[in-house]
């Protein structure tokens, strides 16, 4: 008796370039003894809701979008308690979660291995009661992914983030906040907050650390210290770009739990996505929490 599975895809990410691989993706999996349930993503949180509903009817569930997309599947996934492996086949304008895992770019190919059924046991998050694959960050630039409007990410691809994020330069806001885990205690006025278990965000690399590890049971830290002056601002990219560690201004660090507290309501983004207003939040690493058929195209 053959396997089932769910396709769920959104057909307008990444330019829609699903459409032009569709019937080559299913013919794939119908041709290794899979029984292609398909649903197309119509409106945020479909996927989500596709999620929950098969968990535990299907032997394994794929997902074809960008990052909010494979964000919805996990967390579905992760709220019914099922251990359903997934398949990512990555189609977005940035694919963080993806290039850190050296996937396929090639969206076929990425369905030959899924096919592979070799699992990876990769690391997630806990964001208070909420779940995210890879990131969960706060200020600047962190909007960027879900104010961008959709047709224009559609016509401009990755552009679209860069233009988006050049008009934040002109409303950098900073938050007052206490953070606290077992390797480091900071309080701070800080622009940039990111909690990460990935090699790139927003499609750029060396933001987050060296040595990422995805399945370390530890997420990389990075909190910005809003500059009083051209000259802190200048040495904050400077440390960025070089990847420093620690520096005055850049808190870089490693933990599998954080608290951070803030004097305000501060929007957080999850994987890209809007992750909702809070004030106190726990951030825990569930680690190797996430089935993943993976086969790394890294020699």
């Amino acid at each position: 008796m053959g396997k089932k599975m769910l396709f769920v895809f959104n057909p307008k990410a990444g330019k829609g370039r699903i459409k032009m691989h569709l019937l080559d993706i299913v013919d794939i999996f119908s041709g290794h003894d899979y029984e292609v349930i398909i649903r197309a993503t119509q409106a945020p949180r479909d996927a989500y809701e596709k999620a929950k509903e098969y968990a535990d009817s299907v032997d394994l569930i794929v997902c074809s979008g960008g990052d909010g997309t494979l964000d919805e599947v996990v967390t579905g996934i992760m709220e019914t308690g099922s251990n359903v492996p997934i398949g990512y086949i990555p189609a977005g304008s940035t694919n963080d979660f993806a290039n850190s895992l050296f996937m396929p770019k090639n969206m076929v190919k990425a369905a030959e291995m899924i096919t592979k059924e070799e699992l990876y046991h990769c690391d997630i998050g806990r964001f208070n009661q909420q779940t995210f694959a890879y990131v969960a960050a706060f200020g600047l630039f962190t909007d960027v992914s879900y104010e961008t409007d959709q047709d224009l990410k559609n016509v401009l691809g990755h552009v679209a983030y860069i233009l988006e994020g050049v008009k934040r330069l002109f409303d950098i806001k900073s938050y007052h906040m206490k953070v606290t885990s077992d390797e480091l205690e900071v309080e701070d006025d800080f622009i940039v907050g990111m909690v990460t278990n990935s090699r790139s965000v927003g499609g750029f690399k060396n933001l987050t650390g060296k040595n990422v590890d995805m399945n370390d049971g530890l997420f990389e830290v990075t909190l910005i210290v809003n500059p009083k002056n051209p000259l802190e601002l200048q040495e904050i990219i400077t440390a960025l770009v070089m990847a420093e560690d620690n520096t005055d201004l850049v808190y870089s660090f490693k933990t599998r739990k954080l608290t951070i507290e803030a004097e305000e309501e501060v929007p957080w983004t999850l994987d890209g996505e809007f992750g909702g207003d809070h004030r106190i939040i726990e951030i825990e690493n569930r680690h190797k929490a996430l089935n993943l058929y993976l086969k790394s195209t890294k020699n």
